[in-house]
């Protein structure tokens, strides 16, 4: 974790230097000229701010952020570009690309098309539309961090604060919205598409590229800006077919990444140590405090655990991703090999997605999992075909862990000698169908109780009927019939003759018959 998680440390208002160049021809500015404009941009910042204090309700302020964002991006000269409206013909040209990606994935998974739409979004596009998904990763974070700085105060100071906590919380929610926002507009400048930092940060079923991104990163690659679109277009709908038919999948990313976040601690016995490193005559000791790592939080070994499930689940998912990708463009594309080179080395290098993910979330992903677990799902692909590498995905018990991810090859020949019914069989539609079987008997069975006890009672009700109307009768006849006569009838356990009068049959003459 090489970065503190965003709230640790002060925004960088300024661009890296990045802008100097595209004034004058690549006139630099002089160095008072570039002190006045950051001070404008901290001076506007600090503005935003303050009139954004009244709307901070939680522990960001995600308007101040989608603000910041916003206006950072139609400032920036590189990236007034994708932060106007697309036009026709690439929205067109973006879904020629989507479409025939479709085709060719069909060929090489299981998994049907997962995106109902797909769309050319803008960098102002791409904030608007993640930041739900970034509000709910963020907030552990700063709820944690404003936390740690409440607790650290004394009783009394607590007592004495009183109402003022609040507008220290609001001050505090406005503080991590700044940085998020700045964060968020440098990310919506580079990123590719919807899922590149391997988490559905987008609607669900939309499939989302942002063309002058995507018109930047071919600039330097020597190939035709129509063969990198088809092979990204084929990436975005690789994760959304994976995201879309995998249950479980996109809720167990961003659980892990909220288990991760909740567990953040702060060490406030480093307030004292900063404070005594810091200098107030000279505002560059501040920042030097701030980034020696001494408020970076410790990771516990429940934080390491979800980290290790969430760093392999991701190489899975972004593994399995190059592998389909791959097969699917096949000898289509013929720059297919080096643009696939070319992505894994821009997340190898820590890429603008890596860095901010890594600042915002307060994780750092491993790249080289993800080249392992492309080791894996081919191999297990080459060995028993892609019905057996594509059904481990139905359910997370049957899927490889970090250990597998390690030794491969084990990993594949246990998966043969299991039987074929493994990464065939859904344990969930499994488990449902015995449910609804042991649902069906147990009503069969209730029915059948039900039914005989009906029986039961229809046959005590004809027996109580029945005693009842000999109850009525005359002493002299039975069932229409003389009474004498129809005990003579009876045969011997007859329970009619249980009822017959002895003793007047016994006083009447034998003649009488």
């Amino acid at each position: 974790m090489s970065n503190p998680p965003f709230g640790f440390g002060l925004p960088d208002p300024d661009n890296r230097g990045d802008d100097d160049s595209s004034e004058s021809g690549g006139r630099q500015q002089q160095p008072g000229a570039d002190a006045f404009n950051q001070l404008g941009q901290m001076l506007t910042q600090l503005g935003q701010m303050l009139s954004q204090a009244g709307s901070s309700t939680g522990p960001v302020n995600y308007d101040l952020a989608k603000q910041i964002a916003v206006q950072r991006l139609a400032a920036t000269g590189q990236a007034k570009a994708g932060f106007t409206t697309s036009d026709s013909s690439t929205e067109s040209a973006v879904r020629d690309a989507a479409h025939l990606a479709e085709l060719w994935l069909d060929a090489a998974t299981i998994l049907p098309a997962g995106a109902t739409s797909t769309v050319a979004w803008t960098s102002r596009d791409w904030v608007e539309r993640t930041l739900p998904t970034w509000q709910r990763l963020c907030d552990p974070v700063a709820k944690q961090v404003a936390g740690a700085w409440v607790q650290a105060l004394p009783e009394e100071a607590k007592q004495a604060a009183g109402p003022l906590l609040s507008m220290v919380g609001q001050m505090g929610g406005m503080a991590f919205g700044s940085q998020l926002g700045n964060a968020l507009a440098e990310l919506a400048s580079e990123v590719l598409t919807s899922t590149e930092v391997g988490l559905p940060l987008g609607p669900d079923a939309t499939s989302a590229l942002l063309p002058a991104n995507i018109e930047k990163f071919t600039e330097g690659l020597e190939r035709p800006s129509s063969e990198v679109l088809v092979f990204l277009a084929a990436r975005e709908a690789a994760h959304q077919r994976l995201f879309a038919h995998v249950p479980w999948l996109r809720q167990r990313l961003l659980a892990t990444v909220e288990e991760f976040a909740s567990g953040i601690s702060v060490d406030t016995s480093a307030l004292e140590q900063l404070a005594g490193r810091v200098d107030p005559s000279n505002p560059a000791s501040i920042e030097e405090a701030l980034s020696s790592g001494l408020l970076e939080p410790h990771t516990t070994p429940e934080q390491q655990a979800a980290l290790n499930r969430l760093e392999t689940l991701l190489a899975l998912v972004e593994g399995w991703v190059d592998v389909v990708v791959a097969e699917a463009v096949g000898d289509r594309l013929p720059g297919a090999d080096a643009l696939r080179e070319t992505l894994r080395r821009r997340r190898a290098t820590g890429g603008p997605a890596e860095q901010t993910f890594a600042t915002l979330v307060g994780l750092e992903l491993r790249p080289r999992r993800m080249r392992a677990a492309a080791a894996l799902w081919k191999l297990v692909g080459d060995r028993h075909g892609m019905q057996r590498r594509d059904g481990l995905w139905s359910h997370p018990d049957l899927m490889p862990n970090a250990e597998d991810l390690d030794e491969p090859l084990e990993f594949a020949e246990r998966l043969g000698e299991s039987g074929d019914a493994v990464g065939q069989l859904d344990p969930l539609t499994e488990l449902e169908r015995t449910e609804r079987a042991e649902q069906q008997a147990a009503t069969d069975s209730a029915g059948e109780a039900s039914s005989g006890e009906a029986s039961r009672n229809e046959s005590r009700d004809d027996q109580a009927s029945g005693d009842q109307d000999r109850g009525h009768r005359g002493p002299d006849e039975q069932d229409g019939r003389p009474k004498a006569e129809d005990n003579d009838s009876a045969e011997p356990g007859d329970p009619r003759a249980d009822h017959s009068d002895h003793s007047d049959r016994n006083d009447r003459p034998s003649d009488d018959r």
